[in-house]
């Protein structure tokens, strides 16, 4: 009997009805099918057919030419096939399970531009080197009433204790993601007005995107369920804080299970793997900013005394720098934090371009430079190359840089340009209430 075969004889025994096949898409959404736990084995089996554009629409769910997965193949189907090690009863849905999916054409082929096969492909090539990535994502979102869609509350108490409990949500969330498999940390209220940050357990591997995933299309359902909207729109409101998700990677040796990133003898207790990762990131971060920071609201966010990086930099513990290093206490904690990625990015991308960056870092032995400080913090020393300031800049370089085709592959760098430029076009053709407001009396 196949794993898969045997977790559904599992759930068909403890009064399971639904499975959910689930498909995270360019943008980390979960595009699904449902399917009565019945008909789940032969699915399973087979591949569950699902359009094979699903994953490349825009997010309007716009069906956009030339991304090589729509009238290139005759909007074919793709299938889709359960990782077991994704399995997971969903507590807030009645009898319902649900499975992470990888989405294969009928002839078997892998859609390359599927970003759990982009995330696969950079962990084969960690492996391939001797490593085993490790992944936490830091997000921060905000809830909103679901008919004005404004703030629960109207002050800025971050940890304020009151604010940290005022949403029963939250509760909901913490209780009940854990039964997923994504161990909670800590929680807190953030600094905007009915804003949050909730943390959980780093994973290895896929572990660690899959984990991420399911917090945050977790997060929103149990909101919508009570009646609320959870964001994780980088920039929702002007004048308030941005939202988030500072991703943590540390690389384990699998020869001996060391923190590769850990060393002793050094200073600063980072190892050379470390500082050549660290200098990989800082190299080629112009060329995967369209992944971290996908949307024209994300570059809203990236602003000077925000905690948002806006120059190329690393620092110990410096909140301002695009790779904070931390780790306080055992080497074996010592990581990275790369605080470029919004909360709208999608973890396995965010995963996949960190990896391929820093570990061709390590290939070409690059030296990060000097860190920040001491005495200033990296976005005030204006020797740092800055960062892009707009989706059109990031877009031309992740469209014309070798690196980032080498790191994502020919198929997905153009199913994902072409996908964002539809996209970009949509948001210029649109006449903003600031542009009436500015300009309808006056001219």
């Amino acid at each position: 009997m196949s794993d898969v075969a045997q977790i559904l004889e599992e759930w068909g025994e403890r009064g399971i009805r639904w499975v959910r096949f689930e498909l995270p898409d360019m943008h980390g959404i979960s595009r699904s099918k449902t399917v009565p736990i019945e008909h789940a084995g032969r699915f399973a089996e087979r591949g569950l057919n699902m359009y094979g554009g699903a994953a490349v629409l825009d997010t309007a769910d716009s069906v956009v030419p030339g991304t090589l997965y729509n009238e290139e193949v005759a909007y074919r189907d793709q299938l889709l096939f359960p990782d077991p090690d994704t399995a997971a009863v969903v507590p807030w849905m009645d009898r319902t399970a649900r499975f992470i999916c990888d989405a294969r054409w009928q002839d078997g082929t892998p859609l390359e531009a599927t970003p759990r096969q982009v995330f696969r492909r950079a962990l084969e090539k960690a492996r391939s080197m001797g490593y085993e990535p490790v992944m936490g994502s830091e997000f921060e979102f905000y809830l909103l009433d679901s008919e004005t869609k404004q703030p629960l509350f109207g002050d800025f108490h971050i940890f304020n204790t009151i604010r940290n409990d005022w949403v029963p949500t939250i509760r909901r969330i913490l209780a009940e993601l854990p039964e997923m498999g994504v161990s909670i940390i800590t929680a807190n209220c953030e600094y905007a007005a009915s804003q949050w940050e909730i943390n959980f357990a780093p994973g290895r591997g896929l572990e660690g995107p899959d984990k991420a995933f399911t917090f945050k299309n977790g997060v929103k359902e149990i909101a919508r369920q009570d009646g609320l909207i959870a964001t994780f729109m980088s920039k929702p409101f002007v004048g308030s804080s941005g939202s988030g998700c500072h991703t943590h990677m540390s690389l384990v040796r699998t020869e001996d299970g060391a923190n590769a990133f850990a060393d002793a003898d050094d200073p600063l207790g980072i190892s050379e793997t470390c500082r050549h990762f660290i200098g990989g990131l800082l190299r080629y971060a112009k060329a995967i900013d369209a992944v971290v920071l996908p949307t024209v609201n994300c570059y809203r966010r990236r602003r000077t005394h925000t905690f948002s990086p806006t120059n190329i930099s690393w620092g110990i513990e410096d909140r301002s720098a695009l790779v904070r290093v931390k780790g306080h206490g055992p080497l074996e904690s010592r990581h990275i934090e790369f605080r470029a990625p919004t909360a709208m990015s999608n973890p396995y991308l965010v995963g996949a371009a960190m990896l391929q960056a820093g570990l061709r870092g390590i290939e070409e032995k690059i030296d990060p430079g000097r860190p920040s400080g001491p005495g200033t913090v990296a976005e005030e020393d204006p020797s740092f190359e800055k960062l892009p300031t707009s989706l059109l800049e990031s877009l031309g370089t992740f469209e014309t840089d070798p690196a980032a085709r080498g790191f994502f592959g020919e198929e997905f760098v153009t199913a994902y340009a072409t996908m964002r430029r539809h996209e970009l076009a949509r948001f210029n053709d649109w006449v903003t209430d600031w542009e009436r407001n500015e300009y309808l009396e006056a001219y």
